[in-house]
C-alpha cells in the first residue's frame, strides 16, 4: 500500500504528528526505534497537560517550586501559583504516546531509519527491522523527519541540519531519597516538590544543571555547548552537593540538545521535519517537550494541507505556524542566555535578578501558557530597566 503519511521518530513530535493524523482519518506509518530514552528533566506544563489531553496517570510528579542556586549558592524559591508543572518521566510517556498514536489507527514499526528512495513508483522510507535485521521499505506520499537532534532524515533531505548549536546534555536517573533521610534543616536537601535549577560554572560552563523530582526517582543533570567539558564528574559533582551522591543510579542517559529552529523545515517536495529535528528546543531553559509536540502537530498540519491541496510548498506551512507563535519567545529566551551564561559573575546576576517578583510571576506565566504576558506594561518596564542596571554594573549581584 502507499500510506498519506509515513513518520520517521516515535517520541513525543512523531507520536503526536502519527495520532492526529490517523485521527483526522490519513493512512500513517510511524517508525521507532524501540529502547531509546532521551535524557530529560521531564517537565510539562499546564498548556501541554490540556493542549495535547494528557492524562494525570502520566504525572510522575507535580512541582510547586522551582528553586535557582547561583554559583555562591545563593537560592531563590519561586513558587508556581494557581497551578503545578508536572513530571514525566520519558521512558514511560513516551511509550503512552506511542501506543496513543497506535490505537488511533497509525501503524506503528519498530526499526532503524536508513534512507529515503525515489523512483516511478513514488518515496520509499527504507528501514531495518528490528525483529529480523531485513531492511523494509513504506511506500507514502509524505514523510515527517522527527528522528530527534542530528536527525538523519535532515541530513539527508534538508540542507542547514548540521549547522544548528548543539547542547550536549547528560543525565542520571536515581533511585530518590526517603524524606526521613534529607537533613532536617538543610536548606539543599532534596524536596520532591521542588525543581532546582543550578546556575554555576563548575556544573555546566554554560548552561545549567538541575535535579528535577520523578515521584520515586529523581533527572540529576547538566548541558553544554562544551565538548571538552567532562559531564560525568560535573554531574557526580551536582549530586554530591544536593546530597544525592549515595542513591541508587538507576540508568545513565546522554544526547544532543539543538538550541535553534532551522530556517526551513522542508525539502520543497515531501518531506517536512518535525520537534528535534527541526531545532525546536527552547533556548535558555532548554525545555523541549513541549514544542516538541507543537512541531509534531504543525507537521502534521502541513501535511493534511499537502495532501489536500497537493502543493508541495505547504509544507511551508509548518514553520509558519511554529514560528508565528514562538518566534518572540525564542528570541527573548536566546537573548537571555547569551546574557547571562557567559560567566559566573553574570550567572550570579540572573539569578540575583529573579528575586523579583515581577520577574517570577511573568517568567511563570510565560512558561506556564507559552505566552508572552503583555497585560502588565509597568512590570515589563520594571524588569528591562532591573535587566539594563545588572548587565552594565550598575547594580551589585547581591541587591534584590
Amino acid at each position: 500500500m502507499t500510506y498519506d503519511v509515513v513518520v520517521v521518530g516515535g517520541g513525543p513530535s512523531g507520536a503526536t504528528a502519527a495520532h492526529d493524523l490517523a485521527t483526522a482519518g490519513r493512512s500513517v506509518a510511524f517508525i521507532d526505534r524501540e529502547g531509546r530514552i532521551k535524557p530529560c528533566g521531564g517537565a510539562i506544563p499546564p498548556r501541554l497537560i490540556e493542549d495535547f489531553n494528557i492524562p494525570d496517570s502520566q504525572l510522575v510528579a507535580k512541582i510547586n517550586t522551582a528553586r535557582m542556586i547561583s554559583p555562591t549558592q545563593r537560592q531563590v524559591d519561586i513558587p508556581i501559583e494557581n497551578g503545578f508543572v508536572g513530571m514525566v518521566d520519558r521512558e514511560h510517556f513516551d511509550e503512552y504516546l506511542r501506543r496513543r498514536a497506535a490505537g488511533a489507527g497509525a501503524e506503528r514499526f519498530a526499526g532503524t531509519f536508513l534512507r529515503i528512495d525515489r523512483d516511478e513508483d513514488g518515496t520509499h522510507v527504507v528501514f531495518r527491522n528490528k525483529a529480523d535485521g531485513v531492511e523494509k521499505s513504506l511506500t507514502t506520499r509524505i514523510v515527517i523527519g522527527a528522528d530527534g537532534a542530528r536527525s538523519n532524515v535532515a541530513r539527508q533531505e534538508v540542507p542547514g541540519s548540521d549547522q544548528i548549536p548543539y547542547v550536549i546534555a547528560y543525565h542520571e536517573i536515581i533511585k530518590a531519597p526517603a524524606l526521613a533521610d534529607a537533613t532536617v534543616g538543610d536548606p539543599r536537601a532534596y524536596d520532591p516538590t521542588r525543581c532546582d535549577v543550578v546556575y554555576d560554572g563548575a556544573i555546566s560552563p554554560d548552561f545549567y544543571g538541575w535535579v528535577f523530582p520523578h515521584g520515586g526517582s529523581a533527572s540529576v543533570g547538566m548541558g553544554t555547548e562544551d565538548t571538552s567539558f567532562d559531564i560525568k564528574k560535573a554531574t557526580a559533582d551536582l549530586r554530591a552537593v544536593s546530597g544525592l551522591a549515595d542513591c541508587e543510579t538507576i540508568r545513565k542517559e546522554g544526547a544532543p540538545i539543538p538550541l535553534k529552529p532551522m530556517d526551513k523545515w522542508d525539502n520543497d517536495k515531501d518531506v517536512v521535519l518535525a520537534g528535534d529535528a527541526a531545532g525546536v528546543v527552547a533556548p535558555s531553559s532548554g525545555e523541549g517537550i513541549y514544542y516538541a509536540m507543537v512541531g509534531g502537530r504543525v507537521a502534521a498540519t502541513a501535511a493534511q494541507a499537502a495532501l489536500a491541496s497537493g502543493r508541495a510548498k505547504d509544507l511551508g506551512l509548518a514553520r509558519k505556524l511554529f514560528m508565528k507563535e514562538h518566534k518572540t519567545v525564542f528570541k527573548v529566551l536566546r537573548s537571555m542566555q547569551d546574557a547571562y551564561y557567559r560567566s559566573d559573575e553574570r550567572r550570579e546576576r540572573f539569578v540575583s535578578l529573579c528575586h523579583d517578583v515581577d520577574v517570577q510571576k511573568l517568567t511563570f506565566e510565560a512558561y506556564m501558557n507559552k505566552k508572552l504576558v503583555k497585560a502588565r506594561p509597568m512590570a515589563h518596564i520594571k524588569i528591562g530597566i532591573k535587566n539594563i542596571a545588572h548587565l552594565t554594573r550598575l547594580v551589585s549581584p547581591v541587591h534584590t
